[in-house]
């Protein structure tokens, strides 16, 4: 970890900060004055996150922390707590994906998702949550997804996970408001991140759902073409840290804000109705008359 921080230099923890958005996000943070602390679960692989701040001329700080762990993120929040003496703010970032329709996901790959992006979550806000209750403020910054607002096809596991962490993070932000603390919740849609290129597994057992699948990979395919850097992701994270006018939703990147904002208007029917859609021309014109979002490839 870096030095001390200063009496007014907020302290910023970035789950996952090892690639993608933690990683912009943390570098983001540190660039505009924050004491920033990544937690990776192995220092032997951010040496790209340690050449990006370098290159930057920022100082990003690092402990290790497996999410899905309860001694990691004990042992890790302690270090962080133990030596720059308080969190300021947290960012849950740390997740990952998880393909598969209902069918054919198993209770165990629902089991692993939701213990990273759900349990995950939860261990580090419970581990930060103290101090910030004894001194009144803080922030708690939680990373769904579009996924989270709309049930995207194809991926039950990571579909229950963000939508479980989208009712996790409203509650909590009412719990904790007497408190002074406040939750933000952000949403992207597709962001440039190494999550998609990890993401490739299909259990696709019963070849009854090929469909579903294709139609999903189509979806990322459109939006990798027109990704939203991450760190317009980390600009929204700073934002909602600082603004004085919080909301505690935030949606962000290639087609998040369209989608989430318009799931709440669609009829239900017309939503489950694209499903049902046999032709992917016909489906993919469907789509973009009911979201405004081309996914043609």
């Amino acid at each position: 970890m870096s030095e001390t921080p200063s009496a007014d230099q907020p302290v910023t923890v970035v789950t996952g900060a090892n690639s993608g958005i933690g990683r912009a996000t943390a570098l983001h943070l540190a660039s505009v004055g924050h004491h920033v602390v990544g937690t990776v679960r192995s220092l032997d692989k951010a040496d790209k996150l340690l050449a990006k701040a370098d290159e930057a001329g920022v100082r990003v700080g690092l402990v290790v922390a497996d999410v899905a762990d309860d001694a990691s993120v004990e042992d890790g929040f302690a270090e962080i707590l133990g030596r720059a003496g308080r969190v300021d703010h947290l960012v849950n970032n740390a997740g990952v994906g998880g393909n598969g329709v209902v069918e054919e996901t198993s209770s165990e790959d629902y089991l692993d998702v939701m213990n990273v992006n759900l349990c995950g979550v939860t261990r580090c806000t419970q581990a930060v949550l103290p101090q910030m209750r004894d001194r009144g403020s803080g922030t708690i910054v939680n990373i769904t997804s579009v996924a989270g607002r709309i049930a995207a096809l194809a991926q039950a596991p990571y579909v229950a996970s963000k939508w479980a962490l989208e009712g996790l993070s409203e509650l909590l932000a009412q719990e904790v408001a007497p408190f002074g603390i406040r939750v933000a919740i952000i949403e992207p849609g597709v962001t440039q991140s190494s999550i998609f290129s990890k993401n490739v597994d299909l259990p696709n057992h019963t070849g009854a759902y090929d469909a579903h699948y294709r139609r999903m990979f189509q979806f990322y395919a459109a939006g990798m073409a027109g990704a939203t850097p991450a760190v317009e992701v980390g600009r929204v994270i700073e934002h909602a840290i600082t603004t004085d006018d919080p909301k505690l939703r935030y949606p962000v990147s290639w087609a998040g804000p369209e989608m989430a904002g318009l799931h709440d208007r669609i009829d239900d029917a017309d939503w489950i109705g694209l499903g049902a859609i046999d032709d992917d021309a016909d489906y993919n014109a469907r789509f973009q008359e009911i979201f405004g979002v081309d996914i043609t490839t």
